[in-house]
């Protein structure tokens, strides 16, 4: 395939990979993988982790839920607060499909007993640190009303957590003290309902991947892994070698007095996610590229980006080594926000790779 615009190249070996080493990882810790799917959101790409063994996911909406759900899954949570109004939707999956959703308030429980017919599991989302959604673990009077559906078939599966205080640079000990706050904030909500049976659902790539032992939780939902990023390098979490995804960017422009080149590829192709590296911010790490493939070797940084435009700060060496028309390649900074705004993904081999089209719900 001719890459002509802004493409997201994608190393099917690399994510092979990355998903085989989560999965053992969860399988050593005796845990279930629910891989979080809204990193590449491919019908495809789900099928490298079925055969992988991996038998269920986590999805960030109920329109991916549907999505994938038509691509064979049998065994989806919604890992995003119940919306009353998609009830009508979610009733729809939960007739066909085993749907778990996350309940953040006693409101939307009784919303989901009174307006969904079908069997849903549900989790109860805590806040552990992030300070996004969820019940504080110490809500002991909220927590308990949560816990108890008027309705048989609205079945109480588990405690749900995302430490997303992770995403800052961290040893391992450091992800290990995260992940073991949240196990003590599972036990303290455990021990308030009364239930020694519910499943202890843990995500987030860095501590997934920076932790070793997973053994007391039931499940872990890391979703970046699979493509891995610069922020997540960043981290700590991962190596450039580990980064599954690139984007080719045609060269538009050459500024040598600025030390600029500019690229047909901005915000809309990236989103305008970025790391603070000492005084600056990284918005991607420029590699080269022939269009089937990368080199890790990093030649300069992506300095800002406007909606088309993505403006890269090198040196005299790099400027001098780019023509207008050539190819560079971008290690994006947030590989999740990347994926989401591309229609498709093309292979190393050069084939087309679809993925959920928001175009088309």
């Amino acid at each position: 395939m001719k890459i002509t615009k802004p493409t997201l190249l994608i190393d099917e070996t690399k994510v092979r990979k990355n998903i085989r080493i989560m999965a053992e990882k969860a399988r050593k810790s005796d845990a279930i993988l629910r891989p979080h799917f809204k990193t590449h959101q491919s019908a495809t790409i789900g099928r490298w982790f079925a055969e992988e063994g991996i038998t269920c996911a986590t999805v960030s909406s109920v329109d991916m839920a549907r999505y994938f759900a038509d691509a064979g899954w049998k065994d989806l949570t919604i890992a995003f607060p119940y919306n009353p109004l998609e009830a009508e939707a979610i009733q729809k999956l939960a007739s066909e499909i085993r749907l778990n959703v996350l309940i953040v308030s006693k409101e939307a429980l009784e919303h989901l007993n009174n307006h969904v017919d079908a069997p849903v599991g549900y989790f109860i989302k805590l806040d552990v640190g992030t300070h996004r959604t969820g019940v504080m673990p110490d809500n002991f009077t909220e927590i308990q009303a949560m816990a108890k559906s008027n309705q048989p078939h609205h079945v109480l599966k588990g405690l749900l957590a995302h430490a997303g205080h992770t995403y800052q640079p961290l040893t391992r000990e450091e992800a290990s003290k995260i992940y073991h706050q949240s196990l003590a904030a599972f036990d303290q909500v455990s021990r308030a309902i009364g239930r020694k049976d519910l499943i202890y659902s843990y995500g987030d790539t860095p501590s997934c991947s920076l932790v070793d032992d997973f053994s007391a939780v039931q499940e872990l939902r890391p979703g970046n892994f699979a493509f891995y990023d610069v922020m997540q390098h960043h981290f700590g979490s991962c190596a450039l070698e580990d980064i599954a995804v690139c984007m080719a960017c045609p060269v538009v422009s050459i500024h040598p007095d600025r030390g600029e080149v500019v690229v047909y590829g901005g915000g809309v192709h990236f989103s305008k996610d970025f790391i603070q590296v000492s005084d600056r911010r990284v918005f991607g790490t420029v590699v080269s590229t022939d269009g089937m493939g990368w080199e890790t070797t990093p030649l300069a940084t992506v300095d800002r980006l406007s909606q088309e435009h993505g403006i890269i700060r090198g040196s005299s060496d790099f400027i001098n080594s780019v023509r207008i028309g050539d190819l560079v390649g971008i290690l994006p900074v947030h590989s999740c926000m990347a994926a989401d705004l591309q229609g498709y993904y093309v292979s190393l081999a050069g084939q087309r790779i679809e993925k959920l089209n928001k175009a088309t719900l």
